[in-house]
């Protein structure tokens, strides 16, 4: 496999394309602040080579997305459009209304079922799980959850995962996303159903609303996904046959940095153990 090619950065490569697909936890923010050199680059590529799509696997619509991104203070010059694994994994849930479903996850991920008709319950009564995340992801692992998964696989149940993430940068630590239940429940021999990176459909929606945006049919070898996951962005830029950035100081900066510069040896290496090819590789996303 070839490694990839290292830009000082963004601008080096622009020119090549028309659409940006823009990962946004641990390239643009870490949950907690925004990285305004990444925001920069992005808000540079918009406005002199076309529109930026962030493509998120938030288990939430986006409009709870463009509410977190206003907060951490990244600027709407940033980005056109915002797609979520929420979005996609709506149409995975209406299809199974009225359910009832058991939905694991926090609070803050109820907009999801907003106007779906999907009725929810305890596990013992659901026909489906609906999992967006931990219910406390700064205390919960999955291992807490192996008991109830075990019931429920014995009852035949599948889960709809709305977030394919294992873990996600929250500061300065990792923590554990819905992805990582998935994986723990198809280990014990359940289904689990995905629309988020890597998967197709989120990529259908983004490249739908990067055509509307552009106002013509798109030429998907100018299109640029941008991100920090090789489970996720990698796989999913590489299953879509799309040019990607790998931003290495996101998820897996402990493995490809050296004193915060990026080891290229290192980063062609780990691509290779997962079968996966980038692009293009940077330490951190900067114009």
């Amino acid at each position: 496999m070839t490694s990839p090619k290292l830009p000082a950065g963004l601008a080096e490569i622009a020119g090549r394309y028309d659409v940006a697909l823009c990962d946004v936890w641990g390239v643009i923010h870490n949950g907690r602040e925004a990285f305004p050199a990444a925001c920069e680059a992005l808000a540079r590529f918009r406005a002199e080579r076309g529109p930026v799509i962030l493509i998120s696997n938030a288990p939430r619509p986006n409009a709870g997305v463009i509410e977190q991104l206003d907060a951490l203070g990244v600027p709407r010059e940033a980005w056109t459009a915002v797609v979520t694994s929420g979005d996609a994994t709506r149409a995975l849930l209406s299809e199974r209304a009225p359910g009832p479903a058991w939905r694991l996850g926090p609070d803050r991920d109820a907009p999801l079922y907003d106007g779906l008709d999907l009725a929810s319950s305890d596990l013992e009564a659901a026909r489906f799980i609906s999992c967006t995340g931990p219910f406390d992801d700064e205390v919960d692992t999955p291992e807490d959850y192996r008991a109830r998964f075990e019931g429920a696989v014995a009852r035949g149940l599948p889960m709809i995962c709305a977030n394919p993430d294992i873990v996600v940068q929250r500061g300065d630590k990792l923590i554990y996303c819905g992805g990582a239940l998935a994986q723990l429940y198809e280990s014990l021999g359940g289904r689990v159903l995905m629309a988020g990176k890597p998967y197709p459909a989120i990529y259908e929606l983004s490249l739908a609303e990067a055509e509307r945006q552009l106002g013509r049919l798109l030429d998907r070898a100018r299109v640029l996904c941008i991100g920090d996951g090789l489970p996720t962005d990698i796989r999913g830029a590489n299953a879509r046959g799309l040019d990607v950035l790998f931003v290495a100081s996101g998820i897996h900066g402990a493995e490809t940095l050296r004193a915060g510069r990026l080891d290229p040896a290192i980063v062609a290496d780990l691509l290779h153990q997962e079968a996966l090819t980038a692009t293009w590789a940077m330490a951190d996303l900067i114009w």
